[in-house]
């Protein structure tokens, strides 16, 4: 994967954590349901978590594409 899928795939997960942390408000605005509110911040950590591991992945393709690059033939 280039670190432009990478990117790619964590703005897929940026906009899924966005609905869930919006889910949370409606949760908390509402009569709570504590058992589903901790799902729910659950999925924002594990969310959160793959959002980092993509940004790491685009970070070190990113960088191994600029080593590559400044080599020569």
């Amino acid at each position: 994967m280039s670190a432009d899928e990478h990117l790619q795939r964590a703005e897929e997960l940026l906009r899924r954590l966005e609905s869930t942390r919006d889910e949370l408000e409606r949760l908390a605005a509402g009569d709570p349901d504590a058992d589903r509110a901790v799902e729910v911040l659950q999925e924002l950590a594990e969310l959160a978590r793959q959002v980092e591991v993509e940004l790491a992945s685009a970070r070190r393709d990113a960088e191994a594409g600029e080593a590559g690059a400044g080599r020569t033939s």
